[in-house]
């Protein structure tokens, strides 16, 4: 498995469809100077699939407050994305998800990211943040059977935001409004001093 914290999140130019029309050279690149949360998942027409797909649409308007955009990733074809979007969530579709959903097909994308399952041609339920310069600054991977905690993915934006913004790092169990920590024996100690 790839560590990609640290390092230029892998470009890619592909199909997408993007508020319900077919999108061709979709880059990541035209993303940089936003935020970018990129998520893969296994397949369409799946069962934990769709929870996490409308459980990061449920967010969407709190992501884009943070300038950060949510772009979906799986192997399957373009036409399938827009099938499954025009299915309705009670028929276990995703319709009403509004983000991009890039085509990955020659599975070109999740190998580049290393969460590409060669046995089975699927990939991992793999999660990118990558910062406005293109800098992939948090990774996680579940396994197939495992749904992700979207609630985190803010907290995380939120909290590489603050870094950014205030040059203190933030302790274990950090949560927006909470304060953060110098890098230093003396912050450590006041950091303790207040817990």
């Amino acid at each position: 498995m790839s560590v990609l914290v640290g390092r230029q999140a892998p470009d890619f130019t592909a199909t997408a469809v993007v508020k319900g029309e077919f999108k061709e050279n979709f880059k990541l690149s035209d993303y940089r100077g936003k935020y970018v949360l990129l998520f893969f998942y296994p397949l369409d027409f799946t069962f934990v699939c769709p929870t996490e797909l409308h459980a990061f649409q449920e967010q969407l308007d709190t992501f884009r407050k943070m300038d950060c955009e949510v772009i979906g990733c799986s192997i399957d074809s373009h036409f399938s994305h827009h099938a499954w979007l025009s299915t309705p969530k009670a028929k276990g579709g995703i319709e009403g998800v509004t983000y991009p959903l890039v085509s990955d097909i020659n599975k070109t994308i999740a190998r580049d990211y290393d969460v590409l399952i060669s046995t089975s041609g699927i990939a991992l339920r793999g999660a990118f943040l990558i910062d406005k310069t293109g800098i992939v600054r948090h990774q996680t991977v579940n396994d197939l059977p495992l749904g992700r905690n979207v609630d985190e993915f803010v907290r995380l934006l939120e909290a590489l935001q603050f870094t950014e913004s205030h040059g203190e790092v933030c302790p274990a169990n950090w949560k927006k409004g909470a304060e953060g920590m110098k890098t230093t024996q003396k912050g450590l100690h006041a950091y303790f001093a207040h817990g």
